[in-house]
This record gives C-alpha cells, structure tokens and sequence, in this order.
C-alpha cells in the first residue's frame, strides 16, 4: 500500500477533480492521444522554426483516421481546453493550451511519500 504525503499537495493549486476527469477522458481514446501528441510535435518543431502553430492538413497524413474523424477528436480535444483551433483561411490550425498542459503537469509530478 502506498502512502500518500499530504504535506506535497499543500502549496499547489489543483484543479477541479471534474475538469481533470474530462481531460484525461479526452485523452483516454487512442486517437485523440495521438492526435494531442502530434500537435504537441509539430508546434514544438514550429516553435523552434518561430512558427507556433500546427496547421491540421499538415498531420492528417500522419494519421491514419479520415477528416470526419479528426474533426470529432480535435472537438473533444478543445471542450477539454487541451488544445485551442482557430481557422486561418481556410485552414485550421491547432495549439497546445499551454495553460492546461502546466496545470496537468504540475498534478502529475506530485510524488508519493515514503512508506
């Protein structure tokens, strides 16, 4: 059995346990996951390029679901505030809601004490 330390939760705000839920059931499903992680990628590479944004017609080759498909999966990816879209002409281009991402990242890094 493990023992959780308290005294590590003390100073971090957690986020509300239902918006958590809805994230991590977001990125539950296979596709959407590896949809997440393929923005992460491409805004990564186009961070270091100075270009921020992930133009999803870039990725659909890398996946292999068809554009209906992905639409419904960047959906469920945005009502969780993972990602946030916004149409460029007539492109959509997708990033990371950096916001979210620290928030999940500092819950998850929380350790365990000792038993």
């Amino acid at each position: 059995m493990t023992v959780v330390n308290f005294d590590n939760y003390r100073n971090v705000k957690l986020m509300d346990t239902k918006r958590l839920a809805k994230i991590l059931k977001a990125l539950s499903h296979p596709n959407r996951l590896e949809l997440y992680m393929e923005i992460a990628r491409k805004q990564e590479a186009g961070f270091r390029a100075e270009e921020e944004e992930c133009y999803i017609a870039d990725i659909m080759s890398c996946l292999s679901i068809g554009a209906p498909t992905v639409s419904h999966h960047l959906k469920e990816l945005a009502n969780a505030e993972l990602i946030i879209t916004e149409r460029k002409g007539k492109y959509l281009v997708a990033r990371i809601n950096e916001e979210t991402r620290r928030e999940i990242e500092q819950i998850l890094s929380l350790k365990s004490g000792d038993r």
